[in-house]
């Protein structure tokens, strides 16, 4: 056991000492290597600063080199500044002298100017008193004061030029009537024949037509009841009479007539009619002939070519279907407007399709639902500005009756379009008394001058002939007297085309033989 125990212990002891022996020797290599490295570092460490510090020395010389160029670069600017400087300085010293020169010049000029105006200062007033003498002589031979003949002279040349001015004047009128006349007529007349529209004839009565009789008694219905829902629901007349086959549809609202005509053929056609049935029909054709309107408008605008109209202005001209002006179909005279100006406006050489649009919209006013009390040009000015029109096709809209100022360059072709439109024979009717007394209302126009004896509106209003006192207005004074009363026609009357004022003045020589 001893022996064993000495062996471990041994064992032992030697694993310890080979241990220690294993550490010392790794802690040596270990030093050993440590140093190397640092060596290694610090030689590495040598090599860049030296490189590093090469580095900086040539950027120094580089920056050194560019700084040294810069300064030559400002001294040589500076210099020629200064070069420029001088120069000036010696170009200002020159013009300084001259300056001076000029102003001893111009001294010696004023003081001869002094002697020279006190020399005509001397004479001035020897000139008067020599003028003076001589207006005195002049008006002891004449017999008259020098203002006496200043104001006779004055007068002589005042009608002197008033007669030639009147004669110049006469001229000038005919040379520019003769030519505005020949290319007016040409311009309308092309307009007219490219133009070509039907006539149309409206009243206010509808007549719905029957194929029998006993029709009439179911529309009536059992005490009347039919008819009285009827004419509740579409606010129309009817009238059934001993008209064969006809009822009559009486309202001044074409729409109005309109629906009960198509509500009345829908419910014979069907045959119910009843009052529940009435007012169902009759809410059905309204909503189809809103359709119908939306319809219209749209198609008149894709005939005429006319984009980008707001959807109230597009129903606004459908409604225009179902509205007449003095029996001439508003849609109808508003499209041939709308074609009239366009061909004017392409003779003159303005934009077409602006015309043409402020012509499709001129009346449009006349359809408008809200009761304004306003004119219906003026009224349809306002709604186109509504819709965001532009300004010239607004107020050529309301000024096509003169009722405001003409701004825009198409108003006057709107004006024109729609009195060539309106005057076309057979295109409207008027009533009786409007006819006659706008006759009345000329000749009286016309008697209110001065000097005029008798007048006469001929050929339908077209012509008035007024008959002057020989005694009273000179022949010089008839070209005026024509002006003045056809002024005052055009600013107090309203009245289609154009009215000719034909001025007579003759004097009669009358003796008896007995």
């Amino acid at each position: 056991m001893s022996t064993i125990t000495t062996i471990i212990i041994t064992a032992i002891v030697s694993a310890a000492v080979a241990i220690l022996v294993y550490i010392a020797v790794r802690k040596y290599i270990l030093g050993n290597k440590k140093d190397e490295i640092i060596r290694n570092a610090e030689a590495q460490g040598e090599a860049i600063k030296k490189e590093k510090i090469f580095q900086a020395k040539e950027k120094f010389l580089q920056l050194k080199g560019e700084h040294e160029a810069y300064i030559n670069e400002r001294n040589a600017q500076a210099q020629q500044l200064e070069n420029k400087l001088k120069q000036r300085e010696l170009a200002l010293n020159q013009q300084n002298a001259e300056m001076g020169r000029k102003q001893k010049d111009i001294d010696s000029i004023k003081e001869n100017l002094k002697v020279q105006m006190e020399i005509v200062s001397k004479k001035s007033e020897e000139y008067e008193k020599l003028r003076g003498k001589v207006i005195e002589k002049l008006e002891e031979v004449a017999g008259m004061t020098a203002e006496e003949a200043k104001n006779q002279l004055v007068d002589s040349m005042k009608a002197e030029a008033r007669t030639q001015a009147m004669s110049y004047i006469n001229d000038v009128m005919d040379e520019a009537r003769l030519n505005a006349n020949k290319e007016a007529k040409r311009i309308v007349i092309n307009t007219i024949q490219r133009t070509a529209a039907e006539t149309a004839i409206e009243n206010a009565v509808t007549v719905f037509n029957i194929d029998n009789d006993e029709v009439k008694g179911r529309i009536i219905g059992r005490e009347g009841r039919n008819i009285r829902a009827l004419e509740a629901a579409t606010g129309v007349e009817i009238v059934v009479d001993d008209t064969p086959e006809a009822i009559l549809l009486s309202a001044f609202d074409p729409i109005r007539r309109e629906v009960a005509r198509l509500a009345l053929h829908q419910l014979v056609t069907d045959g119910r009619i009843h009052p529940a049935r009435i007012e169902e029909v009759v809410e059905k054709v309204k909503k189809q002939l809103d359709d119908e309107i939306m319809e219209t408008g749209k198609r008149t605008c894709i005939d005429l070519g006319i984009h980008g109209l707001h959807s109230e202005l597009v129903r606004l001209i459908g409604r225009m279907k179902y509205r007449s002006s003095y029996g001439q179909n508003l849609l109808q005279h508003s499209r041939e407007v709308a074609n009239i100006c366009a061909t004017m406006a392409s003779e003159l050489g303005l934009n077409a399709k602006a015309a043409k649009r402020a012509g499709l919209l001129h009346d449009i006013g006349k359809v408008c639902e809200e009761d304004a009390e306003l004119p219906h040009a003026l009224l349809g000015m306002k709604v186109a500005e509504q819709y965001k029109e532009k300004p010239d096709i607004c107020n050529a809209i309301g000024s096509h009756h003169e009722e405001v100022e003409m701004q825009s360059i198409i108003a006057p072709l709107v004006l024109v379009a729609d009195a060539i439109s309106g005057a076309r024979p057979g295109a409207r009717r008027e009533v009786i008394e409007s006819y006659i007394k706008r006759l009345k209302d000329m000749e009286n126009i016309a008697l209110s001058h001065p000097g005029v004896t008798k007048t006469y509106a001929i050929q339908a209003g077209r012509e008035l002939r007024v008959i002057v006192g020989a005694e009273e207005v000179t022949d010089a004074q008839c070209e005026q007297l024509s002006a003045d009363i056809a002024k005052t026609i055009q600013d107090e009357m309203t009245y289609p085309g154009q009215v000719k004022i034909t001025v007579i003045r003759e004097t009669r020589s009358v003796a008896f033989a007995k």
